[in-house]
């Protein structure tokens, strides 16, 4: 009797809420009026784009259609990576390809201009003797700095990674010369009344404040690269994206072309929304 009344004292054993209450929790909490709001007006934007691409597709037959996208897309990506030959490769390679070049061209850009735009922002001789020289071959399109690369290098592939670096440079020279010319300059006065060095500056003062700016220019300038790549690949031949959209276009393969667009776009925002999340880490401001 007494070992009954000690198992009817014990208090009851809690039990673990099952995977499906706690997915019915999680669903309870979601706020749907505002998801839906979000997703109401993206979702009617693709809609209509999607609508108006089946009408002119409807009335231009040599335009391929929706649905005909989808159906080569899916015979296109269900084997990306497949080898024919040299000039006969997946989209996967291709992808591949053109972000390796894109990879080259911004790295080298962005090793160069960083520095370079910390001495511009810092030293008022040098920007001043730079400014002219930016601002004349800025505005420079892209591809006719293609000419020069072939001419100098004498090959198609050190020649669009040239392009790729050309054209990206600027947007992080300038971004990072503006960052270091708003550092306030109570901070560089401090910093030389305590006799600091340039290198403690330059990692205590100059690159916090400046880093925010810098990470601008990044963004940009990479979005710059993917902008440029394709067009050059097409001049430059070889493997890549647009040496493909280019083939394509030779092959009357449409349906072709409207996909490289398409991946050419969704991979473009996937880099850039990569740098505004890392963007995002490390702005401070409310």
């Amino acid at each position: 009797m007494t070992a009954i009344v000690s198992e009817l004292e014990k208090p009851a054993a809690k039990v673990s809420p099952s995977r499906v209450d706690k997915a019915r929790n999680w669903l309870a909490g979601i706020a749907w009026g505002t998801v839906i709001a979000r997703t109401a007006a993206p979702l009617l934007g693709v809609s209509m784009f999607v609508f108006i691409w089946a009408v002119v597709s409807h009335y231009r037959v040599d335009l391929p259609g929706p649905m005909a996208t989808w159906e080569a897309a899916k015979t296109l990506f269900a084997d990306p990576f497949y080898q024919n030959g040299p000039n006969d490769q997946g989209i996967g390679w291709n992808i591949l390809r053109s972000l390796g070049r894109v990879g080259l061209g911004f790295g080298m850009a962005a090793a160069i201009g960083i520095p370079f735009g910390f001495m511009l922002g810092r030293f008022r001789f040098l920007n001043d003797m730079a400014s002219p020289i930016i601002s004349l071959l800025r505005p420079v399109s892209p591809l006719a700095w293609l000419p020069i690369g072939l001419l100098v290098f004498k090959a198609a592939e050190p020649a669009s990674i040239w392009v790729i670096f050309i054209s990206s440079i600027w947007p992080i020279i300038i971004n990072t010369a503006v960052g270091v010319s708003q550092v306030p300059q109570d901070y560089l006065n401090v910093a030389r009344v305590l006799n600091l060095s340039e290198w403690k500056v330059f990692t205590k003062i100059l690159f916090p404040s400046v880093l925010p700016y810098l990470l601008t220019g990044i963004r940009l300038s990479i979005g710059v690269a993917w902008l440029v790549i394709v067009a050059a690949e097409m001049l430059t031949g070889g493997v890549g994206l647009g040496f493909w959209v280019w083939d394509e276009w030779n092959n009357l393969n449409v349906a072709h072309i409207i996909i490289a667009i398409f991946v050419v776009g969704i991979v473009g925002l996937l880099l850039e929304q990569m740098l505004i999340l890392v963007a995002k880490r490390f702005t401070y401001e409310n």
